[in-house]
């Protein structure tokens, strides 16, 4: 037993007749497909349904497994409340796989409950099914603002619990495509929609769930997408397994990505362990980076290392380049994990001697003591990405029509109030953008006013 077959599915309400009112014939493939796929669920007969919602409780760091014995749902908040829902949780898969996470040291469990009410991204997908299939039991998981391998990995979890159990298992991935399809759509137009689309209905209609890792999140936040770390979870749970795959349906008439897919388990394939070949590529990848650093970068690198693991500070190591040595400017050190921030701390003005000491104290101040993230830990230093941002001279400028998002950083000020944004930052394409997060990152209000100033950097990798 274990699994036996996934559904990759959207989940627009109007879709529900008592929703739609007539409005959802016009996603009528999305219909057929969604029933042809809840038959062959029901045909699995599966004793419990693991739903992947996107709406579910949604933590940065941390993944939300639903508590307790059950839970209902209507859709009430839209006007239809009379189509409603009660389901019973699988109590024993739910403590089983938190178990199982914790023993991968991966943030996953019951704590932390808002709501108890089912979500639309759970119930669509349940009133499809339930047209076919009525003994089961569920499991709910969320969603987090972790790394897509860590979403895989949680799927690898929901695989050996249902091993584990004996338990006939069908996992749902629920989530829509991109909502930027069209100009007149709920979200409006942009390119990387479409894009979007096409190259995840070839990812997810062939099964080649490895290039799941290969989107960005800076890709997948223009596209507007809302399914991606469902889909990979699901991918997951069929890791080192052959599965047959087919592509029931896709279409978009509303600027929303409607995509259904259907998985069947066929039998064991080691060669199928995509997350442990995404993780062995990235090694080597990091490798290659660390080996091309410059003198900046090093010394970030090494001031972090020596800190991490021995508590002590780097001294300023001979034979630096003489800039380093003699130079005094303000800095920034950065750090990366996974394509995501994980530290970045930095002086407008020097404070220190020299340059190589300022950097040496905000590497230490950037790896341990960034409120906004818990300190490194000793077996994430080779998975970190550093990059030293060196601060040209300020000045004050008196229109944002002086910056570039790219050439310039920016500080603003308000009072005694002051904020700072480096320039070529990835996802910040206006200046609107970088004012907004300087101005929040500092405390200030939106639309209050401030004074600007900008500055160039020189960004060593």
């Amino acid at each position: 037993m274990g699994i036996l077959a996934a559904v990759m599915v959207p989940h627009p309400p109007l879709i529900v007749p008592e929703i739609g009112r007539g409005e959802e014939t016009k996603i009528q493939k999305t219909i057929d497909a969604y029933k042809k796929a809840a038959r062959q669920i029901a045909a699995y007969g599966p004793e419990t349904i693991v739903i992947l919602s996107p709406h579910q409780i949604m933590y940065a760091d941390y993944f939300h497994i639903s508590p307790g014995k059950g839970a209902k749902g209507d859709f009430g908040n839209f006007r239809a409340g009379k189509v409603k829902f009660e389901v019973s949780y699988d109590t024993e898969f739910v403590e089983e796989l938190c178990l199982l996470a914790g023993g991968r040291n991966l943030p996953a469990g019951t704590m932390g409950e808002r709501d108890k009410k089912l979500d639309h991204g759970t119930m669509v997908p349940l009133y499809f099914i339930d047209q076919f299939c009525s003994e089961y039991q569920v499991v709910r998981v969320g969603l987090s603002g972790l790394p897509l391998t860590k979403h895989y990995e949680l799927g690898e979890c929901i695989k050996e619990a249902a091993k584990r159990l004996n338990r006939k298992t069908v996992i749902v991935a629920s989530g829509d495509l991109s909502h930027r399809l069209k100009e007149d759509g709920p979200y409006g137009y942009r390119e990387e929609g479409p894009a979007y689309d096409e190259r995840i209905m070839e990812v997810m209609g062939t099964g080649n769930f490895s290039e799941l890792f290969d989107f960005s999140e800076k890709f997948c936040d223009k596209a507007g997408e809302c399914g991606h770390r469902s889909f990979t979870i699901m991918a997951g749970a069929f890791d080192q397994t052959e599965v047959r795959t087919e592509q029931l349906s896709y279409e978009g008439p509303f600027g929303v990505g409607y995509g259904v897919c259907m998985y069947e388990r066929l039998g064991e394939n080691p060669e199928r362990n995509f997350r442990q070949q995404f993780e062995e590529k990235e090694r080597q990848r990091l490798a290659e980076m660390r080996g091309k650093e410059d003198a900046y970068v090093k010394l970030a690198r090494k001031t972090i290392e020596k800190y991490i693991i021995s508590g002590r500070k780097l001294e300023v190591p001979e034979q630096l380049p003489e800039e380093l040595c003699e130079r005094r400017a303000g800095a920034f050190v950065s750090i990366k994990k996974d394509g995501q921030l994980r530290g970045c701390i930095g002086t407008i003005q020097p404070v220190q001697s020299c340059l190589a000491e300022e950097i040496i104290e905000n590497a230490i101040s950037a790896s341990v003591r960034d409120p906004r993230f818990s300190p490194i830990e000793p077996e994430e230093l080779e998975y970190l990405v550093i990059s030293v941002d060196v601060l040209g001279e300020t000045e004050k400028i008196s229109s944002p029509e002086e910056l570039d998002t790219k050439r310039y950083g920016v500080i603003v000020t308000k009072g005694r109030k002051r904020g700072l944004l480096l320039p070529n930052l990835e996802g910040i394409d206006t200046v609107e953008e970088q004012i907004a997060i300087a101005k929040k990152k500092a405390g200030i209000g939106e639309r209050e006013e401030v004074e600007l100033e900008r500055f160039e950097v020189v960004r060593h990798y």
